[in-house]
């Protein structure tokens, strides 16, 4: 008998997580999982993580030495970064078409969104150096006057959840740092420091990149042994990706099922209401990250492809997907690029055939800098967020957000919900209030796991486009 492929034991555990919240909650029983099963994909995240960090460094650092010279180098990271913004800018383009056509925001009822505008007025008279962005005065005229009390409550209602708070108080300190403040940040003081923490990823490529170079500088029989160590050590890290994806189906219906039991507790309803959420927000939301999945990366992927092997377009849109199906589910699960990234970097390279040197270089810096679920969902929640509160955003305003969501995404860390942090700097950099977070904070994390699959597609799309611009894609 045909052992089951991997993509679909992942997705059988997914929906056996999904089926058994909806059991334990009406049971009575989600401490017993949150307790009992929801630390096993804890520990399915630490195995993940522990692998990330080494592998990372270790396949960086063979792939750049491994290059002919450094020039090489310069011209692979100009192709990537080049490549990612091109993508992250056409993510967010499509988000803005999708918000203004569909409008989520006005399918909220009337008098709601008149508290919600009120209230958006009233910050605005609070806070120092803000405007009202469309010249619409709501809080002067009489005929509102009987909302007035009901938008003050709403006001102290959304800076009274702690998470908002803690949210702002991050964004602050990102958006107070200086203009280099990240080339800062990338450069270590102590590499085992960084090592120790995986919000420092970009400072472990750096050295990796550094240490590969100085090694294509040095006589290739002076660096043999450290590059035969360092072969020997990226194979066992690749080894233990794939002893910990043997036991990937079990521990991803642990991850999921601990999740929501912690999200909906023994309430069914508030499960349902958590696959409900905020419907026609959330709706645009999938919209949009679903085209960037199975249209934009699926078509570019193709049509390298099929130009470079005898494959039609039709079957290597096929390959692509099979290909990399393990890692957006593992995507999905833990809602985290840098937890999959050693079940991408295996995907790309074993099932999508780009080499080492491609896929070591290009996927670490995609999982750190490339953003473009993220991007996307910021685009949409800030116009969505416009639109519930009747705030009507000009056409600059827009490209303020293109341009500041585009800019956020290479600074957002591969960890789950991190896109919140830059959603506040991006609401403040067109003048509105960063508490709204909480409208959308329900369905923050189940779109969290979409737009993350999302970024790891991304990162395989782009890894496989640089590998053919190389010659070096083996179909």
């Amino acid at each position: 008998m045909k052992k089951l492929a991997l993509h679909w034991q992942i997705i059988i555990g997914l929906i056996a997580g999904i089926i058994w919240v909806l059991i334990s909650s009406s049971l009575g029983l989600s401490k017993f999982t949150i307790n009992w099963i929801g630390p096993w994909g804890s520990i399915f995240i630490n195995l993940l993580k522990l692998i990330a960090v080494p592998l990372v460094l270790f396949s960086i650092i063979k792939g750049v030495s491994d290059l002919s010279d450094s020039g090489t180098i310069g011209r692979l990271g100009a192709k990537t970064l080049v490549t990612y913004l091109i993508t992250t800018v056409a993510a967010v383009s499509i988000g803005l078409l999708l918000v203004n056509t569909i409008k989520p925001g006005n399918f909220i009822d009337e008098e709601q969104r008149i508290v919600n505008r009120i209230s958006y007025e009233i910050w605005i008279q609070e806070t120092p150096d803000v405007e009202i962005l469309d010249g619409k005065n709501y809080l002067s005229n009489p005929k509102y006057a009987n909302y007035v009390s009901k938008a003050q409550e709403k006001l102290a209602q959304d800076y009274s959840n702690e998470s908002v708070k803690s949210k702002i108080k991050s964004a602050k300190s990102t958006k107070d740092a200086g203009p280099l403040q990240f080339l800062v940040d990338m450069v270590p003081s102590n590499i085992f420091l960084s090592l120790n923490n995986n919000g420092l990823m970009l400072q472990v490529i750096f050295f990796a990149i550094f240490f590969g170079i100085v090694m294509i500088l040095l006589p290739k029989e002076t660096v043999a042994p450290v590059s035969k160590l360092v072969t020997s050590l990226n194979e066992v890290f690749l080894k233990m990706v794939h002893v910990v994806m043997k036991g990937a189906p079990f521990f991803v219906f642990a991850l999921l099922a601990g999740k929501l039991s912690e999200l909906a507790g023994d309430d069914l309803n508030k499960v349902i209401e958590i696959f409900k959420g905020i419907a026609w927000y959330s709706l645009v939301v999938v919209l949009g990250l679903g085209i960037m999945i199975f249209v934009i990366y699926p078509i570019l992927v193709s049509f390298i492809y099929s130009r470079k092997s005898k494959k039609s377009f039709v079957e290597s849109f096929k390959y692509f997907n099979q290909g990399i199906s393990p890692a957006q589910l593992m995507a999905f699960s833990t809602s985290s690029s840098m937890a999959t990234l050693p079940v991408t970097m295996d995907c790309v390279h074993e099932r999508l055939k780009v080499p080492k040197e491609i896929s070591s270089f290009v996927l670490p810096i995609g999982a750190t800098v490339n953003m473009d679920g993220t991007s996307l969902y910021q685009a949409i929640a800030v116009v969505f967020l416009a639109q519930f509160h009747l705030v009507d955003l000009s056409l600059a305003q827009q490209i303020t957000i293109v341009l500041t969501a585009t800019l956020a995404s290479i600074g957002t860390a591969a960890v789950p919900s991190a896109g919140l942090v830059m959603l506040i700097i991006v609401l403040q950099s067109v003048g509105l209030n960063p508490a709204w977070i909480a409208i959308i904070f329900p369905v923050d994390r189940i779109l969290d796991m979409c737009r993350t699959v999302v970024n790891v597609t991304g990162d395989a799309a782009v890894s496989t486009a640089i590998a053919a611009s190389e010659n070096k894609l083996s179909v």
